[in-house]
């Protein structure tokens, strides 16, 4: 029976991976833990837990009987630049202080399963754009891609030397409807739609030709899970594998929506974000992820464009 800690569940993330956990696992061996004192998503079982506590994490997984955590917890891209020292801080002490937690598990035969996320921030602008590669130059430019390229390395090493079973995803930009825009660069593909909701005119802080690969929540999940899932021998990549979803820009979906919503209006002010998007890759080359644990993407960008129309709540009273 596995017993299972989702670090960070009242972020964009966990607040649907601990649905999708507990429906696979049942709801009495999950629980979801944040820094706040509030349980924001309803989970059945919270816990107010600091990640940069090593001994708070290292008591409860203890207590729990914990077998794999989650390590979601972290500060986005454009939220890092404002306060770089403290996006440092949490995302790399969070995830050493569960890689050592960890480690010390393993020396009394009590392993932890461990998943971290990665990012498409992690590549820069000299990595190849196009179908960019499971291994190829990594030259970040934020603190955030920083601290997800180191990361990485950090996740490879305790593998390398201690056996840790810890598995990652480089995530593209991840569309919701559960989870309001965080602070990430590609926060414009969920605000957008909250936007045409309300019938206003979106201001972009990208522009209409930045490409960027992305992919929808619920192909997120299954992502995270089927690599979970799969059997250790078949984790070839213990740094983070790529995992495309679709690549779409602001001008395509703003056309798929159009397409729904034919007076949907949208003005392009690119702001500090764009920078950043620049040096990210236009799409991934996914073939690693496939080969090793048969990943596959399957929802399009219209497919998604419905399903965040028909689900996305703000603004719904006020649709005619």
């Amino acid at each position: 029976m596995e017993r299972i800690l989702v670090i960070g569940a009242n972020g964009q993330i966990g607040s649907e991976l601990v649905d999708a956990v507990a429906a696979q696992h049942g709801t009495q061996n999950v629980i979801a833990s944040d820094i706040g004192s509030c349980n924001l998503h309803g989970a059945q079982r919270y816990i107010r837990l600091d990640v940069l506590d090593k001994d708070e994490v290292a008591c409860l997984i203890a207590a729990e009987g914990i077998t794999q955590v989650y390590q979601l917890a972290a500060m986005l891209s454009a939220t890092g630049e404002q306060a770089p020292l403290k996006a440092w801080t949490l995302n790399m002490d969070g995830l050493l202080n569960i890689l050592e937690v960890a480690r010390l598990r393993a020396a009394i035969d009590k392993p932890l399963r461990v998943f971290w996320p990665s990012s498409i921030a992690a590549f820069g602008p000299n990595t190849p754009s196009l179908n960019t590669p499971q291994v190829t130059v990594m030259d970040p430019t934020t603190i955030y891609g920083i601290s997800k390229l180191a990361g990485e390395r950090l996740c490879e090493y305790y593998f390398a030397k201690y056996g840790i079973d810890v598995r990652s995803i480089r995530y593209p930009g991840i569309v919701s409807y559960k989870a309001a825009p965080g602070g990430g660069t590609t926060d414009y593909a969920i605000a957008i739609f909250h936007a045409a909701l309300r019938r206003e005119c979106y201001e972009c802080f990208l522009g209409p030709d930045t490409t960027l690969p992305m992919i929808y929540m619920p192909d997120a999940i299954r992502a995270t899970l089927e690599l979970m899932d799969a059997p250790a021998a078949r984790i070839k990549i213990r740094s983070a594998y790529n995992v495309a979803g679709l690549s779409f820009s602001p001008r395509q979906l703003v056309q798929a929506i159009v397409r729904v919503f034919p007076d949907f209006k949208v003005c392009y002010k690119p702001d500090s974000r764009q920078a950043i998007a620049d040096t990210w890759p236009h799409s991934l080359d996914d073939a690693r992820a496939y080969a090793d644990w048969g990943w596959q993407a399957r929802i399009g960008i219209d497919q998604m464009v419905a399903h965040m129309l028909a689900h996305t709540e703000v603004g719904l009273g006020e649709v005619a």
